[in-house]
């Protein structure tokens, strides 16, 4: 039988435990045999493990290989530059790795959190007296006392309760407090029982002694968290994108090295000078730069984040945020401001407005101030100076006495008695002495409410008879806004009356109806439009009442005339497709979700193709964060169990966070591709230089380690300020982009590698063969590494490809607009990598101990002047790229009208 269907005594023999809990030695006995009162924590991957998986991912093996080529050929051809090549390769993977592991260490919260929801000690009936304990020691069978204020240290069966209520919302996603009793009750299992106590949980109001039954792993709370720890966490767009990336240039640079390694040893170069250049072409076409480029741009993102209180735990998470197409979120503290407020009051057959005049202090009408006084005196709130309002205890209870509050009307006098709240009565009542006597003060339910009331409060403080029209014209008006309906009455009492039961709320009088909401959050509407017009949908999933949901819904801009509810008890009953059909509503609230329902929509979605983020609070939401392509934790209200299932935690909990999140997330997608495009094209200036000394056998205008030098120097800080670059106004004005379209597609490689990477690589030859012709060169004349001329040579063909990445530098910053109106003050980034740039390449050129590590020779002024034609030249080029794209598009709107 059920825990929950069984009376007390049944309770207690099943366990072996009595009403004053167990002897100290049966505790020690079952503590042995049962364990500790923890979650335990998920096994995880050993830190050396991770940290030496930074260094064995398959771009960090191919240059690993390539680092050991580089020995090689130094080993039986020195003197060309190979080991300082294959320190610098080494050194390039050591930095990324540790920066990478360093940057997920740091933000990796430990699995401990799990445990942090649980009281550090709980108050234990043991050998017939009451001990605090730490909760970790308690096993089934121990009694348990709790208050208000209290959290659940595990999972309890009721034996006492009086006006017990808790909140469940860290396990269930309710927002109400709920009410509990001792008795057997009939339920389809624990989480709906209303005679059980849940660990994680926290009583709201009342007390009560339980009978704990299961600790640990075996409490719902130990479930939803093994359901967390064992949900597979999907690899991000971007994961999957620079892994594709590395496979796709690895490759290609490896084919193209055996090429020219093979047309060496075809035309005659010996074997080893042949297996050097195969090592060059290698070097030049991966981008030794990428991965700090892509891991530094990343860890910028999430600064600025930072900055607008979204705060990012894995890096990946930014680019995914780019991409997402739904937006699963939790309502209460992320739609709503997670505070309970009276918003319209009944009074006297009148609407009133709850709020006073804010330019002075008026006393309110007679009607209004019978009210008020019930609002102020009937709760079971404690002081609290740290909580809201002062009070802590039921939210609802806590919104009343705040109206009150702001009226003046405080609690009138002594307390004499309390007929607490109960599932059932669904009301409250206070006996209270006052200077005209004693007064019962009673709330609660409407209908309950109404039906004890004999007459009803009038405009001028006069008892009229119930007007049971109005009321309900009244009662209906609130409940269509969504709102929960409080009835307050009140009855003066008898001398020496005393209030003992149900009997004492009897002839009440009707003071009025109070309208309490949880509201939304002021520009949560405004957010929701912009995810509308960027191409997401926003599905409501909480664990409330549908009609609450849909009231906050209706508000916020979430439902329309056809809003589809679905319950957890729908999706629990539908099938695979019958629930992908359900998701595919324009509409769609999902109310009254559990941990399985919330993570069985998020596996749907994705199913679907969706990209998907999500949004939560609670344990129960841990399971669906952790599934999600873009998990999102609140930092206020959220437990520890969420945030640290989530790629993301907001830090002010807000809504219209994860929009201006998204934003920057789809900047860097955009912004990746820009530094991607600046990093390509240096690829073929680099690479075609060696393609011309195996082809046509002139002296090799550039180096490897001259390679090294624009790849992992001149780029490094210019690429980082494309990473830095603004979202592009009207970003969020277009659809999220297609899970298929890829980082680096045909357009990017054809306008780096056969656009841009042409211009430059014709410039730089153009200047290498110009300064060989000044200096008294002739074709098929030999040059040794040493000579000045030749030293002079690659230096100009060097800085050449360097000025013109300066210039490229600005024409990446858009691939349509022209580069003249984007200006400089949204990146100031841009200005320092421009002068990085240049003060490298000046020290490379001019300094002796950049001449001597480079094989570099100063260069004349006319060599630099000369350059500057071939600059222009280029913007110019692209610029008319550019101006013909936007022509094709803006044709193409005029065809298909938009």
């Amino acid at each position: 039988m059920d825990i929950w269907c069984a009376n007390v005594e049944d309770v207690l023999l099943g366990l072996k435990s009595g009403a004053d809990g167990l002897s100290s030695a049966e505790a020690r006995r079952r503590l042995a045999a049962f364990g500790e009162n923890r979650v335990q924590e998920h096994r995880r991957e050993p830190l050396a493990w991770r940290f030496g998986r930074e260094f064995t991912h398959f771009f960090a093996i191919v240059l690993w290989v390539a680092a050991a080529l580089a020995i090689v050929a130094d080993q039986f051809d020195p003197g060309q530059g190979m080991a300082p090549l294959a320190v610098a390769i080494v050194g390039v993977i050591f930095v990324n790795g540790c920066f990478s592991f360093w940057q997920a260490y740091r933000a990796e919260r430990a699995i401990a959190a799990l445990t942090a929801l649980l009281p550090q000690r709980a108050n234990v009936w043991r050998d017939g007296a009451v001990l605090s304990l730490l909760a970790t020691q308690l096993v089934p069978g121990d009694v348990v006392l709790l208050e208000a204020g209290d959290n659940v240290p595990a999972d309890c069966r009721l034996i006492e309760a009086l006006g017990l209520r808790v909140n469940n919302a860290t396990v269930t996603g309710e927002s109400r407090p709920a009410s509990r009793v001792a008795d057997a009750v009939e339920a389809s299992g624990a989480i709906e029982a209303r005679n059980l106590l849940l660990a994680g949980t926290s009583v709201v109001a009342g007390r009560g002694r339980a009978v704990v039954f299961a600790i640990g792993m075996r409490t719902e709370f130990g479930r939803i968290a093994h359901l967390t720890q064992h949900t597979e966490e999907r690899p991000s767009p971007l994961t999957i994108e620079i892994a594709r990336l590395s496979r796709l240039i690895s490759v290609a640079a490896t084919v193209l090295g055996v090429i020219v390694f093979l047309l060496g040893r075809a035309i005659g170069v010996p074997f080893w000078e042949s297996a050097l250049f195969a090592v060059g072409i290698i070097v030049a076409n991966v981008p030794e730069g990428l991965l700090p480029t892509v891991t530094l741009s990343l860890a910028m993102a999430t600064q600025r984040m930072a900055r607008r209180k979204a705060l990012v735990r894995h890096l990946q998470a930014v680019e995914a945020l780019g991409a997402t197409t739904v937006i699963c979120t939790d309502k209460t503290g992320t739609l709503t401001e997670n505070r309970m407020r009276v918003v319209s009051l009944l009074v006297a057959g009148a609407a009133c407005d709850p709020v006073p005049p804010t330019d002075h202090m008026p006393s309110p009408s007679p009607p209004m101030a019978d009210l008020l006084r019930v609002a102020a005196g009937c709760h079971g709130l404690r002081a609290d100076p740290a909580a809201q309002g002062g009070w802590a205890g039921d939210p609802m209870e806590v919104a009343l006495a705040e109206c009150a509050a702001r009226w003046g009307v405080r609690e009138l006098g002594e307390r004499l008695a309390e007929l607490p709240f109960e599932t059932g009565r669904n009301r409250m009542s206070v006996a209270v002495q006052t200077a005209d006597g004693p007064v019962l003060l009673c709330k609660g339910a409407p209908e309950l409410i109404v039906q004890r009331c004999v007459a009803q409060r009038g405009a001028d403080g006069e008892t009229l008879a119930l007007d049971a029209v109005a009321i309900r014209a009244g009662l209906d008006a609130m409940a269509r806004r969504g709102l929960r309906v409080i009835a307050l009455a009140s009855r003066a009492l008898a001398p020496g009356e005393t209030v003992a039961d149900d009997n004492a709320e009897r002839d009440l009088i009707l003071e009025g109806l109070a309208g309490i909401e949880d509201p939304p959050r002021a520009d949560v509407r405004e957010a929701v439009a912009r995810c509308h017009e960027a191409g997401i949908r926003v599905i409501m999933v909480t664990g409330d009442h549908p009609a609450t949901a849909i009231a906050i819904g209706r508000e916020v801009g979430l439902t329309g005339e056809a809003t589809r509810v679905l319950r957890g008890e729908n999706i629990a009953r539908m099938t695979t497709a019958q629930l992908a059909l359900a998701l595919e509503s324009p509409h769609l609230i999902c109310a009254r979700v559990s941990a399985e329902h919330k993570l069985r929509v998020v596996q749907a979605l994705q199913a679907r193709g969706e990209i998907v983020a999500v949004t939560g609070d609670g344990v129960n939401d841990a399971p669906a964060l952790r599934a999600a392509d873009i998990g999102i934790a609140m930092g206020k209200s959220g437990t520890d169990v969420a945030k640290e299932a989530a790629d993301m935690v907001l830090l002010d909990d807000h809504f219209a966070t994860i929009v201006n999140a998204v934003e920057e997330g789809r900047a860097v997608f955009e912004n990746l591709r820009k530094f991607l495009t600046y990093i390509l094209t240096s690829n073929i200036p680099e690479i075609v230089p060696y393609l011309a000394f195996v082809l046509f056998r002139v002296p090799l205008p550039l180096t490897i380690i001259q390679i090294l030098a624009v790849d992992l120097g001149t780029d490094m800080l210019p690429a980082l300020a494309l990473g830095a670059e603004a979202p592009r106004p009207g970003i969020m004005s277009q659809p999220p982009r297609a899970r298929r379209e890829r980082l680096v597609d045909g357009a990017l490689v054809a306008r780096a590698y056969l656009f841009l990477g042409v211009l430059e690589a014709a410039a730089a030859l153009t200047i290498y063969f110009g300064v060989l012709g000044t200096g008294g060169w002739h074709w098929g004349e030999p040059l040794g590494g040493l000579d000045p001329l030749y030293r002079q040579a690659t230096t100009a063909c060097l800085a050449t490809i360097v000025v013109m990445q300066v210039a490229n530098l600005f024409l990446c910053r858009d691939p349509r607009r022209p580069v003249w109106p984007l200006g400089l003050a949204a990146n100031p980034l841009l200005l320092w990598g421009l002068g990085f740039e240049l003060v490298l390449i000046a020290a490379i050129v001019y300094l002796p101990v950049g001449n001597q590590l480079f094989g570099t020779a100063p260069l004349p002024a006319e060599v630099w002047l000369q350059m500057l034609p071939l600059v222009l030249l280029m913007i110019v080029i692209e610029e008319s790229r550019k101006a013909w794209v936007r022509r094709r598009i803006a044709r193409r709107a005029e065809i298909t009208g938009g």
